[in-house]
């Protein structure tokens, strides 16, 4: 099974088996080998007429592997973002998934390492952090992800010595290819 085929399947599973029987699916034997061995980040965006239904992810990894990190985050999305009502069956044909593999996140010295279009962007201090994924609509220039990205951590837009990181992500989206 290709890589991207299996992971917008497993994603919709675990939704779609969370919605029949509120229990989390293991993960299937033929996906491929990196979905089993492999640990990393990982972010499930939901979207309903183009909009937004529903996102959540890690950008470090909470389970043994990325298909129990996808199948979590999937379930997180469908039911537990905190911005959207839970996902019903009625809507579940509507819905499209996009998962994000996310790469280690590399510390960033200077800000002209970052580009919104190649990479996300992890801003921190003082016990405050926010993530943004890369490529995100109306986010063109790196001033605007960093806006962004101030506002998700709760920090004022000109906070200085903020600790930066960015990752790349492959990401995997429906319709499929």
């Amino acid at each position: 099974m290709e890589l991207e085929r299996a992971v917008i399947t497993l994603a919709r599973a675990a939704v779609e088996r969370y919605l029949d029987e509120q229990k989390k699916i293991s993960p299937p034997a033929d996906l491929p080998g990196r979905l089993l061995t492999e640990r990393g980040g990982v972010f499930v965006t939901l979207k309903k007429s183009g909009q937004l239904r529903g996102c959540v992810g890690t950008y470090q990894p909470t389970c043994d592997n990325l298909a129990r990190e996808i199948i979590k985050n999937a379930i997180s999305a469908a039911f537990r973002d905190p911005r959207f009502a839970p996902l019903v069956s009625s809507e579940l044909s509507e819905i499209l998934f996009t998962v994000s593999l996310l790469g280690k996140p590399q510390p960033v010295t200077d800000i002209n390492q970052l580009d919104p279009k190649k990479y996300g962007v992890i801003a921190e201090k003082h016990g405050h952090k926010g993530l943004l994924l890369p490529d995100l609509e109306g986010l063109n220039t790196v001033e605007q992800q960093l806006a962004a990205v101030h506002r998700k951590a709760a920090l004022p837009a000109d906070e200085k010595d903020v600790n930066y990181q960015r990752f790349t992500v492959e990401k995997y989206s429906e319709p499929l290819s």
